[in-house]
C-alpha cells in the first residue's frame, strides 16, 4: 500500500477541487482528521497495515465533497475504489477503507475496532478547547446548504448532537468527554438566554398587538359613526352586509356585525387557525362595544368627503387590526372556505359578494348611493393595502438593454440592490426577425418609491433600454430593505 503517494494526490485534489464554501469540511478537515486517527491508533495499539488502513479511511473519508455534499460518504467509497487500485491496495483492503467511511455517516455506527477508531477521529473536535471555532464553520456550511436558517437553529441542533453522542474509544471517552460535555453546558446556556430574551420580548408584542388593535377599532367605529351609517353609505364584505341588515331592518349594528362574524370566526379556527380566530373574536367584540359606547355623530353631509375618508377611516382601521394578527371581516375566511368548494378563485368569489351588496343597495337605495359606496369600498380597499403592506410595496424590475454591464453596475453601485441576471436574446423586430443578438436579463426587486430612481439610473446607461415593472405581493430575503413588522 502506497500511502505516502495517494496522500499526496488527494490532498492536491482536496486543496484545489473543494469549493470555497466549504468552510468545515476542507482539505485541513482531513489533515486534522488523520493526525487525531494517528493519536488514537498510538494510544489503542494500532499498528502495521491496521495503522495505514485506518488513514486511509481519514484520507478518503470526505472525499465525497468534491462531487457532492449529498450522500458523500458513498461518493468518498466510489473515489476510494477508483483510485485505491492504483497505489496497490487489494479489493479487501479497499472494502476495509470503504466500510470505515460509511461508518462516520451520522449516526455513527462502528462495528468494528478501526471504525471505532475512524468514527471517533472524525468527531474528535467535540471535545476539543477550539470547538467553537469549528462550529462557527460548521454552521456557515449546514447554512449555505438550507439545513439551518437562524443561529438558534444550530444551537438546538448542537445541543440534540452533542446530547446524543458518545465517543466508542475508551481514549477518546477519557480525553474528550469531559471537555465535550462543557461545549454542550455552553451551548444550552446560550439556548436559555435567547428562550428568555423571547419570553421578555412576547409580552411586549402582545401589548403593541393590543394597542394597534384597540386604535384600529376605534378609527373604524369613528369611520362608521361618523360617517357611513349617518349617511346611509355602505361597504362591501361582512360590514357591508351589517350596514345592509341595519338599514333596511334597523337592528342594532353592533349585534348585526358581531352574528354575522360568528360563523365566520368559527370557520377561521379551522381554516386558518385558533391564534386568528381568537383575535377575529376579540377585535369584532370590540368593534361592537365601540360602536355601542360611540355616541351618533354627523361628521359631514358631503357625499365625497364620506366616501373618501369614511373609506380611508374604516381601510386604516381593518388594516390595523390586520397587522395586529387578527381581522374585522370574515369575508376572505369565507371566500377561502368557498374556494376549496368550488372553481372560483377568491378574488372572484370577494366580487361577486360585493356586487350582491352593492346591486342590493342600488336597489334599495337609489343608483348613486350604490355609486358612492364603491367608491368608499375601493378607497377602504386601498387603505388596507397601504396599511398591511407599507407605502414600500415591492416591485419586480426587469431590464433588457445592449449595456447590460453599466446598468448592472448602476444598480448594484448606487441603488444598492441585489440583481438576478438571465441569459436571453434581443431582437426579433417585425421586418427583421432573422436578425437577434444574446442579451442579459436584468431582474431586481425594489420598492415603489425607488421605481423612479432606477428608471433614471438605467436610462442614464441606456436611453433604449426595456424596463417593465410588476407588482410583488411579498419578498423577503436578500438585500431588501427590512421593513418594521408588527
Amino acid at each position: 500500500m502506497q500511502y505516502d503517494r495517494v496522500y499526496s494526490f488527494l490532498i492536491s485534489q482536496l486543496e484545489t477541487g473543494l469549493p470555497s464554501y466549504l468552510t468545515y469540511h476542507d482539505a485541513q478537515h482531513t489533515k486534522n482528521v488523520i493526525a487525531a486517527a494517528e493519536h488514537l491508533a498510538a494510544a489503542e495499539n494500532v499498528t502495521g497495515d491496521d495503522l495505514i488502513l485506518l488513514k486511509t479511511g481519514a484520507l478518503f473519508h470526505d472525499a465525497g465533497f468534491l462531487q457532492s455534499h449529498e450522500e458523500h460518504e458513498e461518493l468518498s467509497c466510489k473515489l476510494a475504489r477508483k483510485y485505491l487500485p492504483e497505489y496497490d491496495y487489494s479489493a479487501a483492503q479497499i472494502e476495509t477503507v470503504c466500510t470505515m467511511i460509511l461508518a462516520t455517516r451520522l449516526p455513527q455506527s462502528a462495528s468494528d475496532r478501526l471504525s471505532r477508531l475512524l468514527c471517533d477521529a472524525d468527531l474528535y473536535y467535540l471535545g476539543a478547547n477550539d470547538y467553537p471555532e469549528y462550529a462557527e464553520k460548521l454552521f456557515k456550511e449546514f447554512k449555505k446548504f438550507g439545513m439551518v436558517k437562524t443561529q438558534t437553529e444550530w444551537e438546538l441542533r448542537q445541543a440534540e448532537f452533542l446530547s446524543t453522542h458518545h465517543f466508542f474509544t475508551s481514549t477518546a471517552i477519557k480525553e474528550r468527554d469531559a471537555t465535550k460535555q462543557k461545549h454542550l453546558n455552553d451551548v444550552r446556556r446560550k439556548i436559555d438566554e435567547v428562550l428568555v430574551h423571547h419570553k421578555i420580548n412576547k409580552p411586549i408584542k402582545l401589548i403593541e398587538d393590543a394597542l394597534m388593535m384597540i386604535i384600529g377599532v376605534l378609527f373604524a367605529g369613528v369611520a362608521l359613526k361618523g360617517f357611513l351609517v349617518p349617511n346611509h353609505f355602505f361597504d362591501g364584505g361582512i360590514t357591508g352586509m351589517a350596514l345592509l341588515t341595519q338599514e333596511i331592518y334597523h337592528f342594532n349594528l353592533a349585534v348585526v356585525i358581531i352574528i354575522l362574524n360568528l360563523p365566520l370566526i368559527i370557520l377561521s379556527y379551522f381554516s386558518v387557525g385558533h391564534r386568528f380566530s381568537l383575535r377575529m373574536l376579540v377585535a369584532v367584540l370590540l368593534l361592537g362595544v365601540c360602536l355601542q359606547l360611540l355616541p351618533d355623530f354627523k361628521l359631514t353631509a358631503d357625499k365625497l368627503l364620506i366616501a373618501i375618508f369614511g373609506g380611508a377611516f374604516l381601510g386604516i382601521g381593518i388594516g390595523m387590526v390586520m397587522r395586529a394578527g387578527g381581522a374585522l371581516d370574515g369575508i376572505e375566511v369565507l371566500a377561502i372556505y368557498t374556494l376549496r368548494r368550488t372553481s372560483f378563485t377568491i378574488t372572484e368569489i370577494i366580487l361577486a359578494i360585493n356586487i350582491i351588496i352593492f346591486s342590493v343597495a342600488g336597489f334599495k337605495f337609489g343608483i348613486e348611493t350604490a355609486l358612492y359606496s364603491i367608491l368608499t369600498y375601493f378607497t377602504a380597499t386601498r387603505c388596507i393595502n397601504y396599511v398591511v403592506e407599507g407605502i414600500q410595496a415591492y416591485t419586480g424590475v426587469t431590464i433588457i438593454s445592449g449595456k447590460s454591464e453599466a446598468i448592472k453596475y448602476q444598480l448594484v453601485n448606487k441603488l444598492g440592490r441585489g440583481i438576478t441576471v438571465y441569459k436571453g436574446e434581443r431582437g426579433f423586430l417585425p421586418g427583421k426577425f432573422e436578425i437577434s443578438r444574446d442579451c442579459d436579463i436584468i431582474f431586481t426587486v425594489i420598492t415603489r418609491l425607488e421605481l423612479r430612481k432606477l428608471k433614471n439610473l438605467v436610462y442614464e446607461a441606456d436611453p433604449d433600454a426595456f424596463v417593465f415593472a410588476s407588482t410583488i405581493k411579498e419578498a423577503s430575503g436578500g438585500v431588501l430593505k427590512r421593513r418594521h413588522q408588527h
